[in-house]
C-alpha cells in the first residue's frame, strides 16, 4: 500500500499544474490515501485525501465528464471523517456534495443507482445524529429508488436490499410502525437469498435478518421469531471464525437473543450459554476496544438475571464488578453513563436485599441521582431514572424509617407518572408504584388522604391492566390489600367485603403452578380471618382454613415460607377453637407449631416466634383440660424464646411478659411461691424494656401488681404507679373521640381503686389521692388537657408557637402510628417516641410547664377542699375506704366496714329499687338502704368531720368511686325523728375527680360580665311521651329571673331542636333544660336529652366550644346516670355539661315527676340570686339544699325528695 501511495505521488508530479491528465492523478493518489487510512487509520492520510479531491473537483468544473465522479469521491471522504471525529459540518458537506453528483446522474445514468445509494446512507447517518425524521423518510425514498435500478440480476441488487431494510428498521424504531418492521425483514430475507452460501456478505445478511427478527419478537412476543433470530445468529457466528473482525459482534448478539429466550421461558441453558458467549466476547473486545464497554454490561447484565434466578452470590458480585468496569469506560461526557449509572445502581440495590449491607443501598442512590442529572427533562428514559431512585429510597425508608426517604420517593413517582401519560407503556407501573409509597406513608403517619388516594391509584392501575394484561392479579391484589387496610383504620365493612372479592379475582388468575398462588391464597385467607373476627361469621373461618390447607400443600418441604404457612393454619385453627371448642382444632394447631418450630432450627431468625406461638397453644390447652405436662412445656419453651430475645431484641420485654403470665398459672395452680417471685421479677424486667409508648405495657403492668397483691410483695405500690404512669402515656396518644372509649375502659377497669386501696394500706394518702385522680374519668380528662393545653404557650411567642404546631404534628404522628402498629418498637415507633419526648421535655422547660401533660400532684389537687372537705369513698376488691381531703392538712383516712360485693349488691338493690319509683310504695325499702349507706359509710365520716372542725350548715363534696357512684350518700340517715341525716347536718355536692373541680374554681371572671340565659322546654319530643308540666316549668323560671338576667330566651317545642338547643348555647352561659333525659348505660356517649326532631347526645356536646358557660339546671331524668360497666369514667349527661365548662350543674340520679320538678325549679332559683341582684352559680347548691328542704313539707316522696344533685362549685 505504500508503494502505491509513492507511485501514485511520483506519477502527480509528473503532471504539473496545467497538465491534461492532472485531476485523473489528483484523484489517484486521494484514492490510495483513502484505501490506506481505512486499512491503517491514520488521520492525515484522510485529510490529504480530502484536499487532493477538492483540487480534482477544482479540475472538473460544470460539463467535466468526470466531475460527477469527483462530487461523489469528496462526499464518501468526507463521510468517512465524519464517521472518525463526528464533526457535523462534514456530514453536511458530504450530502451536499452526494446531491450534486445525484443531479449530474440523471434516469438512465449507470452510476445513478449508486448516487441514489450514497445519499440515502449519508442521510441516514444524519438522522442517526440528529433525530430530524425527514432525514430517515427522504433516504428510505432515496433507497427505493435505488431499488428500482437494480432489478433481479444486478450485481448491487443485495446491497440495494439490505440498505432498504436497515432504514425501515431505523423508522420502525423511531415511530413503531409494524409494517415497516414486516418489510425490513423480507428485504433481509430476499438479500439473503442473493448471497448464498461462499458470498462474501452472507453473514452480514444473516445477523441483519436475526436482528430484525429480534425486534419484532420484542414487539409481538411471538416465540418463533425468537426461534429463528437465535438460529440465524447461530448460522452467522460459522461464517465469522476466531480471527473475523465481526466475531465478537456476533458472539455479542447471539448472546443476548438467548437471554431474551431464557426470559421468556426460563430455560436454564439458554442463560448459561449467554454468559459463555457474553465471556467469549469479552475476551475479543480487550481494553480500549470500542465496544468493551457494552461487552462489560451484558454480561454484568446476564450475571444479574442469573443471580435473580438462582441466588448464587459469587454472580451478583461479579455482575457489580463489570458494572464498575464498563462506568470506568464511560466517563462523564460519554452517551451511556446514565445507562451504566443505572444499572450498577439496580445491582447494588439487588445486593442490599440479600445482605442488607448499608453502604450498598447508600451507594446505589447515590449513582441513581447521578444519573437523574445526566437524563434532563425532555429525556427518554428521565422517567425511569425518577422511577428507579424513588424505589431506592422506598427500600432506605423501610430500612431506617427517615420520613423524608419517603416523602422525596413520593415526589419522584408523581413526577415520573407525569412523564407517563395516559398511553404511555408504563403508566400502570408508575400509578401502582406511587400507590405503594402513599401506603407506606399512611403506616407511617396515618394521614388518610394518602390512603384514600392509594386506593384511587390503584384502581386506576387496575383499570389500564383489563383481563389479559400480565400484571393484573398484581393491582387486583394490591389494591385489595389497600382496602383491607382502610379496613382496620375505619372499620367501614363494604372495604374488606371488596377486598374479598378482589383477592378472589387475583386467586382466579394465579391457576395451580403459578407461583404466586400460595400468596393470593394465603391473602384471601387472612381477609376472611378478619371478616370472621368482625362478624363472627363461621363460614369465614372455615373457608380461611381451607385455603390456608391449600396454601400449606404449594409450600412443600423445602419451600421457603412453609413455616409461615403452618403458622398462619396453626393461628386460624387455635382461633376456631377458641369460637367453637373443638379439641381436635386445638391439636392440629399445637402439632402444625411444632411442625414449623422444626423448619426453624437454632439460629433460624423466627425460632424465638415459633418456640413462642407453640407454647401460647399449649398454654390454651392446659386451660382447657388442666394437663400439668402442657403447662410445663409451655414455660420451658418460653424460657428458650427469651433465650433468644437478649437484652436489645425487639421482642424481649413480650416474651418476658409472657413467661411470667404462665408462671403465674403455674403458681395459681400448685403455689410455689418461687413461681410467683419469678414471675413478679420478669414483669418488673418487662416493663423496664417497654418503649414510652407500647401496646401492652399497661396489662404487663397490672399483671404485676395483681401478683404482688397475690402475696403481698412489697412491689405493689411502684406496680400501681407505673400502671397508672402507663395509662396516662396511653390515653395521651388516644385521640377523644368516642370510638377510644373501650380501650379507656378496658384500661382502667379496677385499676384506680385498686390503687387507692393499695396506698392507703401503705399509709400513702396523698399518694392515694394522686393515683385515684391519675385513673378516674381519663376520657374526661383527656378531653380537657387536649382543649387548652397551649395556653401558657401563646404566651410565649414565637417559640411557643413553634413548639405548640411540633408538639401537635408529632402527636398525630405517633397516635396514627399507635392506632395501626402490631409492633411495639418498630424503627418508626421508636423514632416516633424518641421525637415526641423530646418535644415534651423542651415544653416543660419553659416557665410555667414545668407539669405540663403530667397528672397533678397532691398539692394542686389538694385546692379542690378550699371551700369545704372533699370525701373520696373507694371500693375496691382489696378494701373499702373513704379518704377526706381538707385545705389546710393531710388526708384524713376513714376505714369502711363494708366489702366490695357488698357495695356492688347494694347498689344493684338500689338500682333495681330506682326503676320501680313512682309505680309503687317503696318508701320503707329507700329508708331501709338510706340507713344502711349512713351507719357503714357515712356517719364514720361524719364523726371525723367534726372532729376536724367542719361546722354544721357547711358545704362538702362527694367524690364516689366504682359502685359508690351510683348510691345517693347525699341522702343518707336514719330517717327517725330527732335522729340524725345528712341533709339536716351538711350541704351536699359532687365532683367527678378533684381537678374538674379545681378548674370549675379557676374560671372566674373578674369583671362583671353579661348573664344570658337560654330555657329550653321539649313536652312533645320525638317519639316520646309528652311532658305535660314543661310549659309551666319554663314559664316559673321566666318569671323568677327575666327581671335578673342580661337576656332570657325561651326555647320550646318546633323551636327545641337538636341545632336550636346548640346554638342557643353558643351564645348563653346560663341553661335550664326540661325533657326528657335518655340515659344508654351500655353506648354512654349516646345518652341524650330528647329533643322535638331527635336525641341531643353527650357526642354532640362534647364537640362544642362554649365560652365561659356557668350554669346548667339539667330538669331531666336519670342525667348523672352513667356506662354500667365502667361507673368511673362519669360518661353521663351531667358530667359532659360540667367537663364543656359549666361551673355548676344541677341533675337527677333516678326518674324525676315533672309536677314535682316544676315545684323544685320555683323554690330553686328564688334562691340563686345573690344580694347584689345578679345569679350565682355558686349558690347553686345551697339554693338546691333550700328547695328540697321546703318539698319535705309538701308530702312528696322520699324519692323525689332527694332525686337532685349538685355537681361542682
Amino acid at each position: 500500500m505504500a508503494d502505491d501511495v509513492e507511485r501514485c505521488r511520483e506519477a502527480l508530479k509528473r503532471c504539473p499544474p496545467g497538465h491534461s491528465d492532472r485531476s485523473s492523478y489528483l484523484n489517484n493518489l486521494a484514492i490510495r490515501l483513502q484505501a490506506r487510512f481505512r486499512q491503517r487509520g491514520v488521520p492525515s492520510d484522510l485529510d490529504e485525501c480530502i484536499e487532493l479531491h477538492r483540487a480534482a473537483l477544482l479540475l472538473r468544473p460544470p460539463g467535466h465528464s468526470d466531475r460527477s465522479s469527483s462530487l461523489n469521491n469528496l462526499a464518501v471522504s468526507l463521510g468517512d471523517r465524519f464517521e472518525q471525529r463526528g464533526v457535523p459540518s462534514d456530514l453536511d458537506e458530504c450530502i451536499e456534495l452526494h446531491r450534486a453528483a445525484l443531479l449530474l446522474r440523471p434516469p438512465g445514468h449507470s452510476a445513478r443507482s449508486r448516487s441514489l445509494n450514497n445519499l440515502a446512507v449519508s442521510l441516514g447517518d444524519r438522522f442517526e445524529q440528529r433525530g430530524v425524521p425527514s432525514d430517515l423518510d427522504e433516504s428510505i425514498e432515496l433507497l427505493r429508488a435505488a431499488l428500482l435500478l437494480c432489478p433481479p440480476g444486478h450485481s448491487d441488487r443485495s446491497s440495494s436490499l439490505s440498505n432498504l431494510a436497515v432504514s425501515l428498521g431505523d423508522r420502525f424504531e423511531q415511530r413503531g410502525v409494524p409494517s415497516d418492521l414486516d418489510e425490513c425483514i423480507e428485504l433481509h430475507r430476499a438479500a439473503l437469498l442473493l448471497r448464498p452460501p461462499g458470498h462474501s456478505d452472507r453473514s452480514q445478511s444473516l445477523n441483519n435478518l436475526a436482528v430484525s427478527l429480534g425486534d419484532r419478537f420484542e414487539q409481538r412476543g411471538v416465540p418463533s421469531d425468537l426461534d429463528e433470530c437465535i438460529e440465524l445468529h447461530r448460522a452467522a457466528l460459522l461464517l465469522r471464525p476466531p480471527g473475523h473482525s465481526d466475531r465478537s459482534s456476533s458472539l455479542n448478539n447471539l448472546a443476548v437473543s438467548l437471554g431474551d429466550r431464557f426470559k421468556q421461558r426460563g430455560v436454564l441453558s439458554d442463560l448459561d450459554e449467554c454468559i459463555e458467549l457474553h465471556r467469549a466476547a469479552l475476551l475479543l473486545r480487550p481494553p480500549s476496544h470500542s465496544d468493551r464497554s457494552s461487552s462489560l454490561n451484558n454480561l454484568a447484565a446476564s450475571l444479574g438475571d442469573r443471580f435473580e434466578q438462582r441466588g448464587v452470590l459469587s454472580d451478583l458480585d461479579e455482575s457489580i464488578e463489570l458494572h464498575r468496569a464498563a462506568l470506568l469506560l464511560r466517563p462523564p461526557g460519554h452517551s451511556d453513563r446514565s445507562h451504566s449509572l443505572n444499572n450498577l445502581a439496580v445491582s447494588l440495590g439487588d445486593r442490599f436485599k440479600q445482605r442488607g449491607v448499608p453502604s450498598d443501598l447508600d451507594e446505589s442512590i447515590e449513582l441513581l441521582r447521578a444519573a437523574l442529572l445526566l437524563r434532563p427533562p425532555g429525556y427518554s428514559d428521565r422517567s425511569s431514572s425518577l422511577s428507579n431512585l424513588a424505589v431506592s429510597l422506598a427500600d432506605r425508608f423501610e430500612q431506617r424509617g427517615i420520613p423524608s426517604d419517603l416523602d422525596e420517593c413520593i415526589e419522584l413517582h408523581r413526577a415520573a407518572l407525569l412523564l407517563r401519560p395516559p398511553g404511555h407503556s408504563a403508566r400502570s407501573r408508575s400509578l401502582n408504584n406511587l400507590a405503594v409509597s402513599l401506603g407506606d406513608r399512611f403506616e407511617q403517619r396515618g394521614v388518610p388522604s394518602d390512603l384514600d388516594e392509594c386506593i384511587e391509584l390503584h384502581r386506576a392501575a387496575l383499570l389500564l391492566r383489563p383481563p389479559g394484561h400480565s400484571d393484573r392479579s398484581h393491582s387486583l391484589s394490591n389494591l385489595a390489600v389497600s382496602l383491607g387496610d382502610r379496613f382496620e383504620q375505619w372499620g367501614v365493612p363494604s372495604d374488606l367485603d371488596e377486598s374479598i372479592e378482589l383477592h378472589r379475582a387475583a386467586l382466579l388468575l394465579r391457576p395451580p403452578s403459578h407461583s404466586l398462588r400460595s400468596s393470593s391464597l394465603n391473602n384471601l385467607a387472612a381477609s376472611l380471618g378478619d371478616r370472621f373476627k368482625q362478624r363472627g361469621v363461621p363460614s369465614d373461618l372455615d373457608e380461611s382454613i381451607e385455603l390456608l390447607r391449600a396454601a400449606l400443600l404449594l409450600r412443600p418441604l423445602g419451600h421457603s415460607d412453609r413455616p409461615l404457612s403452618l403458622d398462619n393454619l396453626a393461628a386460624s385453627l387455635g382461633d376456631r377453637f377458641k369460637q367453637r371448642g373443638v379439641p381436635s382444632d386445638l391439636d392440629e394447631s399445637i402439632e402444625l407449631h411444632r411442625a414449623a418450630l422444626l423448619l426453624r432450627p437454632p439460629g433460624h431468625s423466627d425460632r424465638s416466634s415459633s418456640l413462642n406461638n407453640l407454647a401460647a397453644s399449649l398454654g390454651d390447652r392446659f386451660e382447657q383440660r388442666g394437663v400439668p405436662s402442657d403447662l410445663d412445656e409451655s414455660i420451658e419453651l418460653l424460657r428458650a424464646a427469651l433465650l433468644l430475645r437478649p437484652p436489645g431484641h425487639s421482642d424481649r420485654s413480650s416474651s418476658l411478659n409472657n413467661l411470667a403470665a404462665s408462671l403465674g398459672d403455674r403458681f395459681e395452680q400448685r403455689g410455689i411461691p418461687s413461681d410467683l417471685d419469678e414471675c413478679i421479677e420478669l414483669l418488673r424486667a418487662a416493663l423496664l424494656l417497654r418503649p414510652p409508648v407500647s401496646r401492652t405495657d399497661l396489662t404487663t403492668a397490672k399483671s404485676w401488681a395483681t401478683a404482688a397483691e397475690e402475696i403481698n410483695h412489697g412491689s405493689a405500690l411502684l406496680a400501681y404507679q407505673t400502671a397508672l404512669k402507663f395509662l396516662d402515656q396511653h390515653v395521651t396518644l388516644l385521640s377523644p373521640s368516642s370510638r377510644h372509649f373501650d380501650v379507656v375502659r378496658m384500661a382502667t377497669a379496677s385499676l384506680a381503686v385498686d390503687a387507692f386501696s393499695c396506698c392507703i394500706r401503705h399509709d400513702e394518702l396523698t399518694t392515694a389521692v394522686e393515683l385515684v385522680e391519675q385513673g378516674r374519668a381519663v376520657f374526661w380528662t383527656q378531653l380537657a388537657r387536649l382543649s387548652s393545653p397551649f395556653g401558657e404557650l401563646f404566651l410565649l411567642g414565637d417559640t411557643g408557637a413553634a413548639l405548640e404546631e411540633e408538639f401537635k404534628q408529632l402527636s398525630f404522628r405517633l397516635r396514627s402510628a399507635f392506632d395501626r402498629s402490631t409492633e411495639d418498637q418498630s424503627p418508626q415507633m421508636r423514632q416516633l417516641t424518641m421525637q415526641w419526648n423530646d418535644v415534651v421535655s423542651r415544653i416543660r422547660m419553659l416557665p410555667g410547664l414545668s407539669r405540663f401533660l403530667l397528672p397533678p400532684l397532691f398539692s394542686s389537687l389538694q385546692k379542690a377542699a378550699a371551700e369545704g372537705p372533699v370525701i373520696i369513698v373507694n371500693a375496691s376488691q382489696y378494701s373499702c375506704d373513704a379518704l377526706i381531703v381538707l385545705s389546710d392538712q393531710n388526708p384524713v383516712h376513714v376505714p369502711i366496714d363494708i366489702t366490695q360485693t357488698e357495695v356492688s349488691d347494694l347498689s344493684s338493690e338500689f338500682q333495681s329499687l330506682s326503676k320501680e319509683f313512682g309505680s309503687f310504695d317503696n318508701q320503707h325499702k329507700v329508708v331501709s338502704i338510706l340507713r344502711k349507706l349512713w351507719h357503714v359509710i357515712v356517719d364514720p365520716v361524719v364523726q371525723v368531720l367534726r372532729v376536724s372542725n367542719v361546722h354544721p350548715g357547711s358545704r362538702i363534696w362527694w367524690c364516689p368511686t366504682a359502685d359508690f357512684t351510683l348510691l345517693p350518700l347525699h341522702a343518707a340517715g336514719l330517717y327517725e325523728k330527732k335522729r340524725d341525716s345528712l341533709p339536716h347536718m351538711y350541704i351536699s355536692s359532687y365532683t367527678p375527680t378533684l381537678a374538674t373541680l379545681v378548674r370549675a374554681r379557676q374560671q372566674v371572671s373578674r369583671d362583671a360580665p353579661p348573664q344570658h340565659f337560654v330555657a329550653i322546654g321539649q313536652g312533645n319530643p320525638d317519639g316520646g311521651r309528652p311532658l305535660d308540666c314543661v310549659a309551666p316549668e319554663l314559664a316559673a323560671v321566666a318569671q323568677r329571673l327575666v327581671p335578673v338576667v342580661s337576656s332570657f330566651t325561651s326555647l320550646e317545642d318546633s323551636d327545641a331542636t337538636v341545632e336550636g338547643a346548640l346554638d342557643a348555647l353558643d351564645h348563653n352561659q346560663w341553661l335550664h333544660l326540661a325533657c326528657h333525659g335518655m340515659p344508654n348505660r351500655r353506648q354512654p356517649f349516646e345518652s341524650s336529652f330528647a329533643m322535638r326532631d331527635g336525641p341531643l347526645m353527650i357526642k354532640h356536646i362534647i364537640r362544642s366550644n362554649w365560652q365561659k358557660p356557668q350554669f346548667a339546671f339539667l330538669s331531666a331524668c336519670h342525667t348523672t346516670v352513667g356506662d354500667e360497666k365502667s361507673p368511673d369514667e362519669s360518661i353521663h349527661l351531667a358530667a359532659a355539661m360540667q367537663f364543656s365548662g359549666f361551673r355548676s350543674v344541677i341533675g337527677s340520679m333516678w326518674s324525676v315527676d315533672d309536677k314535682v320538678a316544676q315545684q323544685v325549679v320555683s323554690a330553686f332559683y328564688g334562691n340563686l340570686v345573690d344580694d347584689s341582684g345578679r345569679l350565682d352559680c355558686t349558690r347553686a347548691a345551697v339554693a338546691l339544699h333550700k328547695a328540697m328542704k321546703k318539698l319535705r313539707h309538701n308530702n312528696i316522696p322520699l324519692e323525689q325528695q332527694i332525686v337532685f344533685v349538685h355537681i361542682g362549685v
